[in-house]
C-alpha cells in the first residue's frame, strides 16, 4: 500500500520533462488563444479550461499515479510559473512575449470593430463591461482595453467620471469662497 501511495512509477527526470513541457505548451497555446480565454467572459471560455486542464493531466502524469508523483508535478508547474513571472519582470522582451500587449476595444465613444471580431467578442460584452465600471455605453468611454491578464479597462470620458469625496470637498470650499466674497461686496454697497 504504502509503494502504491509514495513509489513513483516513473523517473523523476521524466515527471519533471512531462510537466515542463506541458506548462510550455500551454503558456503557448493561451498566449496564441489570446486575452480573452484568459478573461473568461462566458461560460464557454470556463467550460474550454476546465476541459484543458483535464486534456492535459495524462501527458503530466503519464503511467504514475502515487501521490510523490503528483505532488512532484505540481511543485514543477509552480517553480516555474514562479520563474517565469519573475523573469518576465526584468526582461521587457520576454514579458511582451508571454503576456502581450493591450489591445484597443473602443476608442472615443465608438467600438474598434475589427479588434472586437479578431478577439472574437461582441459589443454586449463590452457594454457589460462598461457598465460595471461606471458607464452607461460606449459612448460614454474615451477608451477601453482589454489588457493581457483579460481584464477590460474603461476610462469614461471626464464628463461622466462620477465625482469623488475630493471633488466635492474642493467644490464646498470653492463655494464657500465665493459666498464670502459675495457677502463683502454686498456690505461696501
Amino acid at each position: 500500500m504504502w509503494h502504491d501511495l509514495f513509489g513513483m512509477g516513473v523517473p523523476v527526470a521524466d515527471k519533471v520533462t512531462r510537466s515542463a513541457a506541458v506548462f510550455l505548451v500551454i503558456v503557448v497555446l493561451l498566449r496564441v488563444a489570446g486575452k480573452r480565454e484568459l478573461a473568461q467572459l462566458n461560460g464557454f471560455d470556463f467550460v474550454v479550461m476546465l476541459l484543458l486542464s483535464n486534456v492535459v493531466q495524462n501527458a503530466v502524469i503519464g503511467p504514475d499515479d502515487s501521490l510523490t508523483g503528483g505532488v512532484l508535478g505540481a511543485v514543477v508547474l509552480l517553480a516555474l510559473n514562479a520563474a517565469l513571472v519573475r523573469a518576465a519582470l526584468f526582461l521587457p522582451w520576454l514579458s511582451g512575449l508571454v503576456h502581450g500587449r493591450a489591445s484597443v476595444l473602443a476608442q472615443d465613444g465608438a467600438y474598434r470593430r475589427r479588434t472586437l471580431l479578431r478577439l472574437g467578442l461582441r459589443p454586449g460584452d463590452v457594454d457589460e463591461a462598461i457598465q460595471e465600471q461606471g458607464g452607461d455605453d460606449v459612448a460614454d468611454t474615451r477608451l477601453v482595453t482589454l489588457e493581457p491578464g483579460g481584464a477590460v479597462v474603461v476610462r469614461l470620458r471626464d464628463e461622466e467620471q462620477s465625482a469623488s469625496a475630493g471633488d466635492v470637498a474642493d467644490l464646498r470650499a470653492r463655494l464657500e469662497r465665493i459666498e464670502r466674497h459675495l457677502e463683502r461686496l454686498a456690505a461696501r454697497h
